[in-house]
């Protein structure tokens, strides 16, 4: 652990020297963005977002994000949470472990049950990114992914990640070039969110936070292991996948007899995706994630066309939050059901589902381009 925090610091410092006169990573190898308001903390390893700190209601600062104390043990955590990381070059599942690209099948890691999650255990979440630009308020990560790098990933490509904050606001975009192959790409910037920071004694479950999602009145129906199986469903109004008609505590249908194994074989809550209404404002707010106790709310605008919500069911109860959240004098585990993960991106293995017409949104040929932006704006209720 000692060797992976040194190497953390030198390879950051060395990323901070080739631009003279930036910002110089900490100890631990975190860059730190300000603006008012906000304050972010990255690191080159996933090109990871590890802390997050936002004024609640009562004007206190609190970190808001999972993620680990010690840097050093991201890379080494046998879990691979994927805490506010970048996985690729496709993320979420992929059926079966294969797709079809021009009448030829390619085999993928199957890392979750039959399906391929996030493109296996050497996605890019797993890797160090090169900083090829940080100032006080915007840090770039670039990584090159080579050819068959993930298994069934052919092809290589060149991508970015730039992180800014401004005032009560973090946005990010992203960048992937497919160079010499025809490849899928689909990224996602994986937030797990805890807007009270554990702080709540009586409480450190997610059912309690809000989430607003007027424009997302379609699921993507999914099997046991949840994995679209091509239907395209209308939410109607006070299902247990509403959050269009009006906001919703997370919890609000936990009485229901369809909460458990909801999100899956058994998953309770949520662990599923949502598609927004084609004819959106892609400039508005597509989703609004608030918690009356701190007060804090986020919300998130996008170009991507559906998000995954998954609400941290498979959480053991051993791993501890960090020491900027929770209650003194109670113990740092989080709980199951402690958090939520929110993931914009695009159709969950769409790839294998032509119908859905999602290819050209999914699927680079060689010197095309894929775009990704999103940006969180925060305040309180």
């Amino acid at each position: 652990m000692r060797y992976l925090a040194a190497l953390f610091a030198v390879s950051a410092v060395q990323s901070a020297l080739a631009h003279p006169g930036s910002p110089h990573p900490d100890a631990e190898g975190r860059y730190t963005l300000e603006a008012e308001g906000i304050r972010a903390q990255f690191i080159p390893y996933g090109a990871t977002l590890t802390n997050l700190f936002v004024k609640d209601a009562k004007g206190q600062e609190l970190d808001i994000v999972l993620g680990y104390d010690n840097t050093s043990y991201y890379p080494v955590d046998p879990g691979h949470p994927v805490y506010n990381a970048i996985p690729g070059r496709y993320v979420n599942r992929i059926g079966n472990g294969q797709y079809s690209i021009d009448g030829k099948t390619y085999h993928t890691q199957k890392n979750d049950g039959p399906n391929t999650l996030h493109s296996g255990t050497n996605n890019w979440s797993f890797r160090f990114w090169n900083v090829t630009h940080v100032t006080n308020s915007s840090i770039t990560f670039a990584i090159t992914d080579p050819s068959n790098s993930s298994m069934g990933m052919m092809g290589r490509v060149d991508a970015s990640v730039t992180y800014s904050v401004s005032k009560n606001k973090w946005h990010i975009s992203m960048d992937a070039f497919s160079l010499d192959n025809k490849t899928p790409i689909m990224l996602t910037q994986h937030t797990y969110f805890q807007l009270d920071a554990f702080m709540r004694p009586d409480d450190r479950t997610i059912w309690n936070h809000t989430v607003y999602m007027p424009e997302a009145q379609r699921v993507l129906v999914a099997d046991g292991n949840a994995l679209p199986t091509g239907k395209i469903a209308k939410v109607p109004a006070g299902s247990i996948d509403d959050f269009w008609s009006a906001p919703h505590e997370l919890g609000f249908a936990s009485g229901n007899d369809n909460f458990e194994n909801h999100c899956g074989n058994g998953c309770h809550g949520y662990n599923g995706a949502w598609a927004f209404n084609e004819d959106r404002n892609k400039s508005a707010t597509v989703l609004t994630l608030a918690s009356e106790y701190s007060g804090i709310e986020a919300k998130l605008t996008t170009d991507q066309d559906a998000v995954v919500l998954y609400t941290c069911n498979w959480n053991d109860g051993k791993t501890e939050f960090k020491d900027t959240q929770g209650v003194p004098g109670q113990d740092q585990f989080i709980p199951r059901d402690g958090c939520i993960a929110i993931e914009a991106h695009d159709y969950v293995d769409g790839i294998n589902h032509p119908e859905w017409g999602r290819l050209d949104e999914q699927i680079f040929g060689p010197g095309e381009k894929y775009h990704w932006e999103s940006a969180w704006e925060f305040g309180t209720i």
